[in-house]
């Protein structure tokens, strides 16, 4: 008996005559390897269907491509070669291709005082197409931090000069008094509200740029902000924290201008777009700030 030719069906023509600009899959199931880590992903892979008359392109031969991913550390190169793998496997069919990989690293972060040290996840997203040599990669980074409202922090010092001026109208002023009424409950009479941002980095990385600045990136915006959320704390640790946010009192406005500024100076960014959410503790809504710059651009 012979084997039956199995039917191509995607090979087939139609008389719709459209080009489409992406056909491809989402949420692929992935390990991928990230700063010596096996990280799960889910990647979107896709390409354009330019040949009006075709009518679809082999899903197959994309859902083969992204096992290259699997290999080794991921870097720029290796999500490069699988868009040209994407191509070539389409010959005649696409000009572009595209692939998204959603996944959340862990980095290992340090305390801010104590020995102690905690694993701190954060979420991340690769965005990388190529038509023709025209490769493009842009990095999308969640950094989570503190934020204590300035206009709050000024109401509550204020609160407290009133205080101190009822408790002491009228008395003889001496150091022992004055700094056991501020280690009192009535030295601190009113708190500003903080709560917790979220700062959304979309940065498109510069073409000689070959690995993934998770890390270095993490890092710059971090230290930028300087009140980062913490992983494992003693009392020490909680008191710098608290002095940090004293030391950092940030509207949203704030926040994405610190950003702006750092990643101009970031060589490894071509372009880049801030979005800072500051989820309000004071209100039911939240307060909300972005910003985007290029390279080159007037």
């Amino acid at each position: 008996m012979n084997a039956l030719t199995l039917p191509d069906i995607a090979r087939q023509t139609t008389t719709a005559d459209l080009p489409l600009d992406w056909v491809g899959m989402q949420g692929i199931a992935l390990p991928v390897q990230i700063g010596g880590q096996r990280v799960a992903a889910e990647a979107d892979a896709g390409v354009s269907l330019d040949d009006p008359q075709a009518r679809g392109i082999h899903m197959s031969r994309l859902y083969l491509a992204l096992a290259e991913l699997e290999q080794g550390e991921l870097d720029l190169s290796c999500l490069r070669a699988v868009l040209q793998r994407f191509l070539d496997s389409h010959a005649g069919l696409s000009r572009r291709a595209y692939l998204r990989l959603r996944l959340a690293p862990l980095l290992r972060r340090p305390a801010l005082v104590s020995p102690l040290s905690g694993w701190k996840r954060y979420p991340l997203v690769l965005d990388t197409r190529l038509e023709g040599d025209d490769f493009q990669a842009e990095v999308h980074l969640e950094l989570t931090y503190s934020s204590t409202c300035p206009c709050s922090a000024a109401l509550a010092r204020q609160l407290i000069q009133e205080r101190f001026d009822q408790d002491f109208a009228g008395q003889p002023l001496d150091h022992a008094s004055v700094l056991a009424w501020l280690g009192s409950s009535a030295g601190i009479v009113a708190t500003p509200h903080s709560q917790r941002s979220s700062a959304h980095l979309r940065i498109g990385l510069a073409e000689d740029c070959i690995g993934l600045p998770l890390e270095e990136l993490a890092d710059l915006g971090e230290s930028t902000l300087g009140t980062a959320v913490q992983t494992a704390v003693k009392r020490a640790d909680e008191q710098a924290f608290a002095l940090a946010n004293g030391q950092n009192l940030m509207f949203c406005e704030d926040a994405v201008r610190r950003l702006h500024r750092a990643l101009q100076g970031y060589p490894q960014a071509s372009r880049f777009s801030i979005r800072v959410v500051r989820a309000e503790s004071l209100h039911a809504h939240d307060a909300v700030a972005e910003s985007h710059w290029q390279r080159g651009a007037a």
